[in-house]
């Protein structure tokens, strides 16, 4: 792989937001050679904000970010997050507008996201319009062991 700085300090930027905004007890931030590996697929599609909710200057810090996979007339929300100092200014929902504007034009005409239940975000997502569709009982597991359903949601686009 070709040494990218630019993208090397979007992986920077991305890599603080889930360190500040992901509790560690339930091992939801995805590793650096996670990231890296599905920034570099075709299908994955990735967002990031600086604090007044605009793509982030170089050598500027990022407040939040998304990151989607699309198959077909599908795109599935892998990742979103906004760092905890940032939150309630309108990121996550700028976040979630591109990322719909984004899929409409793939030809994309539902939204998935799977989460663990009881995830504060979930008041985000159903005020945005998504409907939980599905369960997968014990898919998570907390730090102390605690097992923790997931929950599939699903957003028709209108387009």
């Amino acid at each position: 792989m070709i040494f990218d700085p630019l993208a090397e300090e979007m992986i920077d930027n991305i890599m603080g937001v889930m360190q500040d905004a992901f509790d560690p007890a339930f091992g939801e931030a995805w590793t650096r050679p996670q990231l890296r590996g599905s920034l570099m697929l075709d299908n994955c599609h990735c967002g990031i904000l600086d604090e007044a909710g605009q793509p982030p200057r170089r050598g500027s810090g990022a407040a939040g970010f998304c990151l989607s996979r699309n198959a077909y007339d599908e795109e599935e929300l892998l990742l979103l997050a906004v760092r905890p100092a940032a939150r309630r200014r309108g990121i996550a929902t700028k976040l979630l507008e591109d990322l719909a504007g984004g899929a409409l034009e793939r030809g994309v005409r539902r939204i998935f996201l799977e989460m663990r239940e009881g995830n504060p975000a979930e008041m985000l997502y159903t005020a945005w319009g998504f409907s939980a569709v599905g369960r997968r009982p014990n898919y998570y597991r907390g730090e102390n062991g605690q097992r923790i359903d997931a929950i599939t949601f699903e957003k028709i686009l209108q387009g």
